[in-house]
């Protein structure tokens, strides 16, 4: 072999050589300075934690202006904590019981944390009139333990309103008690001043019920406690009569049915009664009795005989004689002797 081939050879491998020693070196040099650089109080870069949650009040159903928020509606849900807003309900602070019977002021959305700006709470200033809807006025009337069903109505269920009082007939001449459903399906939105019902209270008798009406109802219903007597029926909550799909939107309507109290008791006389004679009643069986000019009746119903006027004369029929001419003779009465 030539040996300046011998010599090339050798030369190259002395430079690989070199390379790979120098390139070894230069990182374990590289690690050294990444190995000081951490020792020096630099933390290795780690995937980001995730981020801690918190529980926060929100509604479960979207509900409309003045709706009184129930157990039903809240729930508690899980909310990221970075850049949380100050205003929301955390789980900790406030319980639930704390909201019941607030009223909202705006409608929210299913999902929608529930802010304490966007509820009026019960006892603040214009509470009632958040839970007044648009258009509708606010009405008391007074309460006893019979005209409140007593003390089972509480703010939210619905009734229908009853007006005792007394009615002139007979061009005023008789007088008699009414009672007419003045109006029907009313909400009440307060009993005395609770505008909530909270699970365990026990009933008690009001004193005043406040019913959400149209200003025309409101007339009404300040009219007729001046009348007379006003009463309240609970209505059932599954009972849909006239109604339709309204739920708890429905406006209360006017009523249309009424009693007098003829139609109560059968002892007083209707003056709407009609005054046609009652038809006369079957005859009687009765035997008639002839006893010479005696005539007497007996009914059959086990009456006592009774004398009646003498009996009647009956006249003699003639006998007719032969005619020759094929006429009748004429007949002639004989006395009856």
């Amino acid at each position: 072999m030539n040996s300046k081939r011998i010599l090339f050879l050798l030369i190259a491998v002395i430079v690989a050589g070199g390379t790979a020693m120098m390139a070894r070196a230069w990182l374990q040099a590289e690690r050294a300075a990444l190995v000081a650089q951490l020792s020096g109080g630099a933390k290795p870069v780690a995937a980001e934690a995730p981020k801690t949650t918190l529980q926060v009040l929100v509604v479960k159903n979207a509900l409309r202006a003045g709706h009184i928020l129930k157990p039903d509606d809240l729930r508690w849900q899980a909310w990221p904590q970075g850049n949380l807003p100050a205003a929301y309900i955390v789980e900790g602070k406030r319980p639930i019981a704390d909201f019941v019977g607030a009223v909202v002021r705006l409608p929210v959305y299913a999902g929608q944390p529930l802010v304490e700006n966007d509820i009026v709470m019960p006892g603040t200033r214009g509470f009632l009139a958040a839970v007044l809807r648009q258009g509708m006025r606010a009405v008391s009337l007074p309460l006893t333990a019979t005209s409140g069903v007593s003390g089972f109505i509480y703010a939210g269920d619905r009734v229908d309103v009853l007006l005792t009082h007394a009615i002139s007939t007979n061009e005023g001449k008789d007088q008699h008690n009414a009672t007419e459903t003045i109006l029907r399906n009313a909400r009440v939105i307060a009993i005395d001043q609770k505008a909530d019902f909270v699970p365990g209270d026990k009933p008690e008798v009001a004193k005043n019920a406040t019913l959400e009406l149209t200003p025309k109802q409101a007339e009404i219903v300040t009219l007729g406690n001046k009348m007379g007597e006003l009463s309240l029926a609970l209505r059932s909550l599954q009972d849909e009569e006239g109604e339709g799909t309204g739920g708890d939107d429905a406006t209360a309507e006017l009523g249309f049915s009424s009693t007098q109290d003829t139609q109560v008791s059968r002892l007083l006389k209707d003056p709407n009664a009609s005054a046609e004679k009652a038809p006369d009643a079957p005859p009687k069986a009765t035997l008639f009795v002839l006893r010479g000019s005696q005539r007497l009746r007996q009914d059959l119903d086990g009456s006592p005989f009774a004398e009646l006027n003498p009996a009647p004369v009956v006249p003699d029929v003639g006998v007719l004689k032969p005619n020759t001419n094929n006429q009748k003779a004429p007949t002639t009465p004989s006395s009856t002797k």
